[in-house]
């Protein structure tokens, strides 16, 4: 996927609203800051620094995060970016109040060791928030990688996220309207741990 390519186009490709799992639990998320990863055109970072938390996006597209940055103007808030591949991102150990990865699709090699890094990354009470397509999402056509291996299962999750607590680790259905990049009835898991 060229992402810089995908956020050229006119629009958000994801729209300008957060994502609808985050929302529902942001309430969970201690204040303080946060690192929004694959944050793209800045839903999210927008979103939660709307909150008052103190928020740095990192993705790998220049395109979306300028767009980012525009929209976070447009709302009146700041935001950090960072423009970096995350299988070279460096997160330090206990810098982070929260972790945000939604639909973060990442090969295995790549985000094994960045949910690893995560996890040590959090301080103490410090909340990881995931939402993404599971291995069945190949059967639905709504959006999402074409690969199993950058596709999720709940099972290899928990062991990647080893050292949280889950409060909420499912696999379910759901309709997702998000943008024209993510739209309609889709195979998804969302986990929300907690680092004791």
């Amino acid at each position: 996927m060229n992402w810089d390519a995908r956020y050229s186009e006119p629009g958000f490709a994801y729209g300008t609203a957060p994502n609808e799992f985050l929302v529902s639990v942001v309430d969970r998320i201690p204040q303080g800051k946060i690192l929004s990863l694959a944050e793209g055109e800045g839903r999210n970072a927008v979103y939660l620094a709307g909150l008052g938390y103190d928020v740095t996006g990192v993705d790998a597209s220049d395109v979306g995060l300028r767009k980012a940055a525009d929209l976070a103007r447009e709302r009146g808030v700041t935001i950090r970016t960072i423009l970096a591949d995350l299988g070279t991102f460096k997160i330090e150990p206990d810098q982070w109040d929260g972790i945000i990865a939604c639909y973060c699709h990442l090969p295995s090699l790549i985000r094994i060791p960045l949910h690893q890094a995560a996890v040590r990354g959090l301080k103490p009470g410090g909340v990881f928030v995931l939402e993404a397509f599971s291995k069945d999402q190949l059967g639905y056509g709504t959006g999402g990688p074409q690969s199993l291996d950058m596709l999720m299962s709940l099972d290899e999750l928990k062991q990647e996220l080893v050292g949280l607590e889950f409060v909420h680790a499912v696999q379910m259905e759901r309709e997702v309207r998000e943008g024209s990049g993510h739209t309609g009835l889709a195979s998804v898991i969302q986990l929300l741990g907690i680092k004791p």
